[in-house]
């Protein structure tokens, strides 16, 4: 009888080994699983980071383009108004170039018809 105790023990404790490293080969396994999930996890993390970022960039090189399109827009329109101020003020040189001339002969029209007029005087005295 003591030797089946003792044959019952030895078999127990074989059997309290296979359930330990029935449970360590589990826990193995549990761990393992949890590792591959928490890449999984990650990767899928990284993956939306990297979408989000390139999100970021594209609305800031969509600013810079809108910028850059607002400031040479008004450059242009800035230069076009330089260039219609620039005729303009050749407009009015050359109005007041032709009022300068019109006036110089109309005062020589005057003249010549003040001169014409005592000429005439002069003619109608002799006579």
């Amino acid at each position: 009888m003591a030797r089946a105790i003792e044959v019952q023990k030895e078999q127990d404790a074989i059997a309290a080994d296979k359930k330990k490293e029935r449970n360590k080969q589990m826990i193995a396994e549990v761990e393992a699983a949890n590792k591959i999930a928490q890449v999984k996890k990650q990767e899928k993390i990284d993956v939306a980071k990297a979408e989000d970022q390139k999100i970021v960039d594209y609305n800031r090189q969509k600013a810079r383009k809108e910028e850059e399109a607002a400031i040479e827009h008004k450059r242009l329109r800035d230069e076009k108004e330089q260039e219609i101020q620039r005729l303009r003020e050749l407009q009015e040189k050359a109005a007041d170039r032709q009022g300068e001339i019109d006036a110089l002969r109309a005062k020589r029209a005057y003249e010549e018809g003040e001169r014409q007029a005592r000429q005439n005087e002069k003619d109608k005295a002799l006579r």
